[in-house]
Order: structure tokens, then C-alpha cells, then sequence
């Protein structure tokens, strides 16, 4: 089975023993807000084909997950909560 760069950067970043959990979920977050403009803008030409944007995210919520962080930024934003207790 192939494996795409996003889940190559998303493993590099699991398996960072340097970093935090805070850090990795910094990261995450970071990478997460750039497959979503890559998303957006892919979407919103209509001459780009999806190319897998939908699974980067998901990918990238899932490892969040992981850590704890079941909703996504733009949700617990609103809530008034950056990270969950």
C-alpha cells in the first residue's frame, strides 16, 4: 500500500519523542490549517482535480484524536477552549 507525504509528515510527527504532546498537537494543527486552504483553493478552481485534500485532513484529525483532541480547531474555538481539559 502507498503512503502519502501527509501520512509520512503526520508519522514524523507521532514519532517525535523530542516534542510534547502540546508540540505535536501545535503541529498538527498548523499542518491541519494548511490542507484546509489547500482544499479551499483546490475547490474553488474548477480546473483542479480534489487530489486527496479531503484525506490529508482526515488523516491529520485522526492522529489529533489521538492525542485527545477530538474536535477541531474552528469547534473548540467556539467554545471558548483551545485544548480540552
Amino acid at each position: 500500500m502507498a503512503v502519502s507525504m501527509m501520512e509520512l509528515k503526520v508519522n514524523a510527527i507521532r514519532r517525535d519523542a523530542g516534542l510534547s504532546r502540546s508540540e505535536k498537537v501545535e503541529r498538527l494543527e498548523r499542518l491541519r490549517n494548511a490542507s484546509h486552504a489547500l482544499r479551499r483553493a483546490a475547490r474553488d478552481c474548477a480546473a483542479v482535480y480534489e487530489n486527496g485534500w479531503y484525506e490529508h485532513v482526515h488523516i491529520i484529525e485522526r492522529e489529533l484524536a489521538t492525542l485527545g483532541c477530538d474536535a477541531p480547531l474552528r469547534s473548540r474555538r467556539l467554545h471558548g477552549s483551545a485544548y480540552p481539559a
